[in-house]
């Protein structure tokens, strides 16, 4: 624990802890057992995610800002999602609770609290046609929640229930 105190004090990392209880007052039922950790830097991460050898070519940096990388983007883009959030001045949650059957995990990628109410956000670097952790969750705590948004790269929309904001337009859910 005191290496992820510092760690989260060098500003190198964005620690994201999970909750045990989403409602107002995220931090009250914190668990600091459980927890994401999120590079600072993006640009850094991706650096340290695609080097390989000595140098990083620049093949991968044109592939990568092309959309034309034939990879699981998923977690950069939760990255960069991380760093707008903490830099708009919010702490960083997240929420798991098991499927009905109890197999697998649900999983809302960030929550924010809002006044009163929270705003559960699933992050999707592509296929986001379907949601299923952001639409139990917002089932399960139907009275805590007052907009629910999914952040891809797709452009903004919404529809009955969810707002669909692009990534860049992260900054402004304040």
């Amino acid at each position: 624990m005191e290496l992820l105190n510092d760690l989260e004090d060098s500003k190198t990392v964005l620690m994201c802890y999970r909750c045990n209880d989403p409602n107002v007052g995220l931090p009250l039922t914190q668990d600091r057992t459980r927890y994401k950790m999120y590079v600072a830097d993006t640009g850094l991460f991706v650096t340290l995610a695609f080097w390989d050898k000595e140098v990083t070519e620049n093949v991968i940096y044109t592939k990568l800002l092309g959309d034309k990388l034939q990879t699981n983007l998923g977690y950069i883009y939760e990255n960069v999602v991380a760093q707008m959030i903490m830099a708009a001045g919010h702490k960083l949650f997240y929420y798991t609770f098991p499927t009905a059957d109890g197999k697998r995990l649900y999983e809302v990628d960030f929550i924010l609290s809002h006044g009163s109410k929270l705003w559960p956000i699933e992050v999707k670097s592509s296929g986001y046609a379907t949601h299923l952790s952001l639409d139990e969750f917002c089932k399960k705590f139907s009275s805590r929640v007052e907009r629910r948004f999914l952040i891809t790269t797709k452009d903004y929309s919404r529809s009955e229930e969810t707002t669909i904001l692009p990534v860049y337009m992260t900054p402004l859910l304040k």
